[in-house]
């Protein structure tokens, strides 16, 4: 069990490293109210599941190294209350039309890229 939450908790180490960094990265290079950080992380984050998903679904990957990539790295590396917190925002300051794109753009693309990279590594083994 030990064993279990230090993979888990290197592995939310890692993925909260990186998320920060690209929010780093987008603030100084992207001026917009749009939430392109979260999107790009999130939709990110879904194709990365899904490819290592059928990834290991035909190489075996031990149940610790899964939990240290699922739940810990991507795990922090995603996350649903950023999103929900920008949805919130883009409300409370009436940007419905970029509400509606983020919504749409963050389950559509992050659902269809989660089966794509899964296809994808399925093919590629």
């Amino acid at each position: 069990m030990i064993l279990k939450l230090l993979l888990i908790s290197a592995g939310g180490s890692i993925g909260a490293v990186v998320r920060y960094l690209i929010f780093v990265l987008f603030e100084k290079s992207v001026s917009s109210t749009f939430p392109w950080p979260t999107l790009i992380i999130n939709i990110t984050g879904a194709f990365v599941i899904g490819f290592l998903w059928g990834w290991f679904d035909r190489f075996y990957v031990s149940p610790g190294i899964r939990m240290l990539i699922f739940i810990g790295i991507l795990g922090s590396f995603t996350t649903f209350s950023t999103f929900a917190f920008d949805v919130f925002s883009l409300v409370h300051d009436g940007q419905i039309r970029n509400v509606i794109f983020y919504i749409l753009g963050t389950n559509v693309l992050g659902i269809s890229l989660a089966f794509g990279g899964f296809y994808l590594a399925r093919l590629m083994s």
